[in-house]
Order: structure tokens, then C-alpha cells, then sequence
């Protein structure tokens, strides 16, 4: 019974045919030689030399598509690593950034302002530049800053706190 299932090797070979028929255009592109059809009444030898004819022509088509496909998909790869590149860039001049804005508060500076009061520190932070001051408070103990910033007007406060929180946002890993 099974061997009555079994494809004869006929076909598996109009099969073969049928799908090159069907997968393949009748007329192959122009680097697989000149056009070949099929005739309407071919009989299984002349369907066999054609399978065999458009063997090459159709790996050829074959690898020439893998090939468009692999240049396309190494274009695709070149652009994010160059995305990837211009963010470690902006990273790297964020970080840069980062630091100079922190080296800005020697410890000099920031040990001259924990002995000052509050309420006399207070308005020389307020006409300094913002990014200076928000680095001294932020080196300074909690404490003496909260009280400094309590002196200050409540929108340079404000400010201050917000320049603070946006640099202590980015320096936390988690």
C-alpha cells in the first residue's frame, strides 16, 4: 500500500518541472543566457533537459538575491553603528560637560561657604551663575544647603534645585 504512495521518479520530475514553471519566469533575466520556454507539448525528456538548462541560470539568480539581501542587511548594520557612534559622542560630551560643571566648586570654594551663614551666603549664590552655585550646593552638607536655599528667593531657589536634581538624575546608575 505505501509503495503506491511513493512519487515514481516521472514525477518528482514533472514536480520539478512544474515548480521551475511556476518559481521561474519562462523568460530568464539577461545574465542567464537567452530566453528558454518550455514547448506546450514537452514530453519528460525535454522537460528533464530543461530543468537541467535552467539549473545554473536559476542558482545564479539565487545567489545574486542572497547577495542583495546580505548588502542590504550590512547598509542597515552601518547605519546604527554610526548611530551608536554619534550617541557615545553625545554621551561622552554630556559627561564632559558634567564634569567641568562639578570641577566648577573647588573644595576651596565650597569650604568658604559651610562657615558663612546662611542668610549671608544666600544673596552672593543668588548673582553668581546658576551652574556654579548649584555645584557649591551641591558639595556642600544637606543641611547647610537647605538652609542657604531657604534664604534664597523662591524662584532662583527653584532653579537651583532644579539643576541640582537634573545632574544628580544623571549620575544615578540605577
Amino acid at each position: 500500500m505505501l509503495a503506491a504512495l511513493r512519487p515514481s521518479p516521472a514525477s518528482k520530475l514533472g514536480f520539478v518541472a512544474l515548480t521551475a514553471l511556476l518559481f521561474y519566469p519562462t523568460t530568464l533575466p539577461s545574465f542567464a543566457g537567452p530566453a528558454q520556454t518550455l514547448p506546450a507539448g514537452a514530453s519528460g525528456d525535454e522537460i528533464e533537459r530543461f530543468c537541467t538548462n535552467i539549473q545554473d541560470p536559476a542558482r545564479d539568480r539565487r545567489y545574486a538575491l542572497q547577495r542583495r539581501q546580505l548588502v542590504d542587511l550590512q547598509a542597515d548594520i552601518d547605519k546604527r553603528i554610526k548611530l551608536l557612534e554619534e550617541k557615545r559622542a553625545e554621551y561622552e560630551d554630556w559627561l564632559k560637560r558634567r564634569d567641568d560643571f562639578v570641577a566648577k566648586a573647588t573644595d576651596g570654594v565650597v569650604e568658604i561657604y559651610s562657615k558663612m551663614k546662611p542668610d549671608g551666603a544666600a544673596p552672593q549664590m543668588t548673582d553668581m551663575p546658576s551652574d556654579l552655585a548649584a555645584a557649591i550646593l551641591m558639595k556642600l552638607q544637606p543641611k547647610q544647603s537647605s538652609l542657604i536655599l531657604s534664604e534664597m528667593d523662591a524662584k532662583v531657589a527653584a532653579n537651583l534645585t532644579r539643576i541640582m536634581a537634573a545632574a544628580a538624575r544623571k549620575t544615578d546608575p540605577s
